[in-house]
């Protein structure tokens, strides 16, 4: 077993044994010393070891307690927060509580695997994708990681577009530019920083996420509204066909404020101190912060909210005002619905600042592993990819088209991009932590071994891909 030492190079045991194995082959052929030096290279490669000398990489700046509140609250944002909005409106109260409660048990066992492979190999560059790269195929890494880039560089206009909705429940006469622009330079600046910057800041921001939320969740409820207007609404069809059509869709709206969630926990994992300790730490909170937030939060809409309330989705062009906001106005309760909605928006920057740390360090570890340009690989003194900031960067143009369409509408186009992304990644996450069993068996590593294993696994894994498939293949379905 790899000593926490070893970590910094990224090679366990089985792996130097790999790269070893490999070595003594090319020197047993007899190349000449050129051969030799190329081979040396190839079983570098093929063994894992990633990191190019000549360039700086990433640092371990986030301290255990930026780990454990980025677990809990890093990406929760304007998808529960707004975009839950719209999928009470699509299937009522009892209908988006049983999705939710589905989707969670679903990622939590992503989250079990994900981390158990994190924990063993918590590399710099960290991510879905570099393991993919070492564990199933280098076409799977190139895959995961140009998706992880994209869909993740996607959410951050989306999360602004969503702000930009909350805003607009003011009616503020400044034009949507403006605060687009706020935010885009204070999610990017926040990212050009070293990650102990980043890290203190979603620590603060999640504390504030998580404070509000349990605010929310002890509001005065009441559950009329799951007698009307009903706790379950139809979707293109009437009767118990429309019903069954509304829960899935409502399936596929609500995997939205979940996705690329668990995959954070993995690139943390590569810019953490004492990973081994802290990561399964984060791992195992993760499950409360499922239960608590995501599960509560929609419990606490539907008794505050009714589902055929018009603000909810722009009267009908897409999502609309927060759920959490409305029923706090529709209660009379003075000022706390404008509170809440600053809450709001400070927790789309939060978001929005995730997902582009995510979508940059994805880039890296393509570089990394050598399926993006090499420019990619460098990094400041203190740790930061800058090149690759800078590319991801790019994608909070985007926001700009609120300025000549309705932002309900823009929100949609963003969450269509994406969803389907957050399936794929979460069935490649599966089959990944099943190639790294099979690995972890064959090389004779010991379950006591590792430094975080669930009880959930394997077959967790099996589940979750044999579901998110499902739901992968389901979704858009209404077009039909």
């Amino acid at each position: 077993m790899a000593t926490p030492d070893s970590i910094s190079d990224g090679l366990p045991s089985f792996d130097i044994r790999a790269k070893e194995l490999l070595r003594e082959k090319a020197d047993k052929e007899g190349y000449g010393s050129s051969r030799r030096r190329s081979s040396a290279v190839d079983a570098d490669i093929l063994a894992g070891e990633l990191y190019d000398k000549r360039f700086e990489s990433t640092k371990r700046g986030l301290k255990s307690r930026h780990a454990q509140m980025i677990a809990l609250g890093g990406t929760i944002g304007t998808g529960l927060f707004v975009g839950s909005g719209q999928t009470l409106a699509r299937g009522g109260p009892a209908i988006i509580l049983g999705c939710y409660i589905f989707l969670a048990f679903l990622v939590w066992c992503v989250v079990t695997g994900i981390t158990e492979v994190a924990a063993w190999l918590p590399t710099k560059g960290s991510s879905m994708n570099l393991f993919g790269y070492r564990y199933v195929s280098r076409s799977l890494g190139f895959a995961l990681g140009w998706l992880y880039f994209y869909s993740l560089g996607i959410l951050v206009p989306y999360e602004i577009t969503a702000a930009g909705l909350v805003i607009e429940y003011w009616h503020a006469p400044v034009n949507i530019a403006v605060w687009i622009s706020i935010m885009i330079v204070v999610i990017v600046g926040l990212n050009a920083l070293p990650v102990k910057f980043y890290g203190e800041t979603e620590f603060w921001f999640a504390s504030l996420k998580v404070f509000m939320m349990l605010g929310l969740l002890l509001a005065n409820h009441n559950a009329k509204y799951w007698k009307n207007p009903g706790a379950a609404n139809e979707y293109l069809e009437s009767g118990n066909t429309g019903r069954f059509l509304a829960l899935l869709s409502t399936l596929v709206l609500s995997a939205f404020p979940f996705t690329f969630a668990p995959e954070l926990l993995v690139v943390t994992g590569g810019e953490m101190e004492s990973p081994r300790r802290n990561l399964p730490t984060a791992a195992r909170r993760y499950f409360y912060r499922l239960i608590f937030f995501y599960i509560g939060c929609v419990l606490a809409i539907g008794v505050t909210c009714a589902s055929n309330d018009p603000a909810l989705t722009s009267g009908g062009a897409g999502a609309g005002s927060s759920a959490f906001v409305i029923g706090i106005k529709n209660a009379g309760i003075p000022v706390l619905d404008s509170v809440i909605n600053g809450g709001i928006i400070i927790s789309a920057w939060s978001s929005g600042n995730s997902f582009l740390y995510l979508s940059s360090r994805s880039l890296y570890s393509l570089a990394l592993s050598g399926n993006a340009p090499s420019f990619f690989k460098a990094c400041t003194k203190n740790g930061v990819p800058y090149r690759a900031v800078a590319c991801s960067s790019l994608f909070c143009a985007l926001a700009y088209l609120n300025c000549a369409n309705s932002g309900a509408i823009v929100f949609n186009w963003f969450v269509n991009l994406t969803n389907t992304s957050g399936f794929i990644s979460w069935i490649c996450c599966a089959i990944i932590y099943l190639r790294f069993r099979k690995a972890r068996i064959a090389q004779g590593i010991a379950l006591a071994d590792l430094p975080f294993h669930s009880y959930m696994q394997p077959w967790g894994s099996w589940v979750a891909m044999v579901f998110f498939t499902f739901l992968a293949l389901i979704n858009g379905f209404n077009v039909f």
